[in-house]
C-alpha cells in the first residue's frame, strides 16, 4: 500500500503543479478580454482571434484544473446526505462514487476526446470565422484535461482505501478545509 499511496502523492503533485500554473490563465484571459474591450470601444477594432483566445483560456482553466480542483476537495458533494453519515459511511460513498462514476466518465471522455482532437489536428481545423485560430489547441485541451482528472480520480481511489484500512488520513479526503495547505485562505474567508 506504500507504495501505491507514494504513487498518489506523485498524482497530487502534478495535479497542484498544473492547477497552480493554470491559476495565471485566468489573470491572461482578463488581459486579452480587456485589451479586446478597449480595442473595440476606443478604436472600433476587434478580432476574432482576441475572442477565441478568451475562449481557449477560458477552456484551459476548467479543463486542466478539473484535477486540482478534485485535489482540494472543492468538487460538488450533497451536503445535506453527507453530513449525516459517519466517517466510514463517507469514505465509502466517496470510494464508490470515484470508481463507479468519475472513473467510466472520464474513461469516456479519453475514449472521445482523443479522436475528436486526432481528426481536428489530422486535417489542420481552423475556425470558421474571419481571422479565427486553429482549432486543435483547444480540442486536446479535452483529452489531457479528463486525462488529470483521471489521474486524481486514481489518487483519490488510492488514498480513500488507505483511510479506510488506517494508513491514510480521512480527514483530507472529507473535508475541503483540511486539504489544504496550511496559509492559504480558505473558501469561507478564514485562513486554514
Amino acid at each position: 500500500m506504500n507504495f501505491w499511496l507514494g504513487f498518489a502523492r506523485a498524482i497530487d503533485a502534478t495535479n497542484r503543479r498544473v492547477g497552480m500554473a493554470v491559476a495565471w490563465l485566468v489573470l491572461l484571459m482578463t488581459l486579452v478580454s480587456a485589451a479586446n474591450a478597449i480595442s473595440r470601444k476606443a478604436f472600433s477594432v476587434s478580432s476574432n482571434a482576441f475572442l477565441e483566445i478568451q475562449w481557449y483560456l477560458f477552456a484551459a482553466v476548467f479543463l486542466l484544473g478539473a484535477g486540482y480542483t478534485l485535489l482540494d476537495n472543492e468538487h460538488v458533494r450533497v451536503d445535506i446526505l453527507n453530513a449525516r453519515w459517519s466517517e466510514r459511511t463517507r469514505l465509502k460513498v466517496e470510494l464508490i462514487g470515484t470508481l463507479f462514476f468519475l472513473g467510466p466518465l472520464t474513461v469516456l471522455m479519453l475514449w472521445y476526446g482523443w479522436p475528436y482532437f486526432a481528426t481536428s489536428f489530422a486535417s489542420r481545423e481552423v475556425s470558421l470565422q474571419a481571422g479565427g485560430l486553429i482549432l486543435w489547441p483547444a480540442k486536446l485541451l479535452i483529452p489531457v484535461g479528463f486525462l488529470l482528472l483521471f489521474l486524481q480520480g486514481v489518487s483519490q481511489a488510492i488514498k480513500l482505501i488507505g483511510a479506510l484500512v488506517g494508513l491514510h488520513p480521512a480527514a483530507p479526503l472529507l473535508d475541503r478545509h483540511a486539504a489544504q495547505p496550511p496559509g492559504r485562505p480558505s473558501g469561507d474567508g478564514s485562513i486554514a
